[in-house]
């Protein structure tokens, strides 16, 4: 078996890399728009998180950079299950 020249190994995985950079970026924006549209619709943080392929503190960022308001501190709400 013959093994690969360890820059030959880098070239690839750099090309690998490039190809699949723009997929991967549309999809975090997809993500990203999904959990806006979710927390404008009043699902709870914590739900949206949990859901989400992101962190509690990156859900934060990206309400707060889109003009969304921490949830107000109160009885939870009802969800009819």
């Amino acid at each position: 078996m013959l093994r690969m020249d360890p820059l030959d190994a880098l070239d690839q995985a750099t090309r690998q890399y490039q190809r699949t950079e723009a997929a991967h970026e549309k999809s975090r924006t997809a993500a990203v728009q999904a959990v806006l549209a979710a927390l404008r619709a009043g699902e709870r943080p914590t739900d949206v998180t949990d859901r989400s392929p992101f962190t509690a503190a990156y859900v934060r960022r990206i309400a707060r950079e889109n003009g969304i308001e921490p949830a107000r501190r109160g009885p939870k709400k009802e969800t009819g299950s």
